[in-house]
């Protein structure tokens, strides 16, 4: 019997291949993105210091919408507000091995036209 390999197995596979190559410093953090059945959730991360800088995610009572992807476009604008409120305009994107497509590609443009650069 042939059996299917699991979705969440291969993109963490995706996403360490990536981690492999970047990663965020005290110049450019690292913009994460996670992605659940219900929610999303974005972090600016420090690598080196090993510090979360801002975080936002559809569980804010400020993000909210009509459907997942009006949510991550709202998350994306709150990540970014937050970011740029603690001085923090360059980052790298880190999209967790999910494609860009549909809520991680609204959040990352929600978040361009909020001021964070990537």
């Amino acid at each position: 019997m042939i059996t299917k390999p699991d979705k969440n197995k291969t993109r963490q596979k995706r996403h360490m291949r990536v981690r492999n190559k970047i990663s965020g410093t005290a110049e450019r953090p690292r913009l994460n993105v996670f992605r659940s059945n219900k929610n999303i959730y974005a972090q600016v991360i420090d690598d080196v210091a090993g510090v979360t800088l801002v975080s936002a995610s559809t569980l804010d009572s400020d993000a909210n919408g009509d459907n997942k992807t009006d949510q991550a476009k709202a998350v994306g604008e709150l990540v970014a507000k937050r970011a740029v409120e603690k001085k923090i305009s360059n980052v790298v994107f880190d999209r967790g091995g999910y494609l860009y497509h549909g809520r991680v590609q609204a959040l990352a443009e929600a978040a361009r036209e909020n001021g964070l650069k990537f």
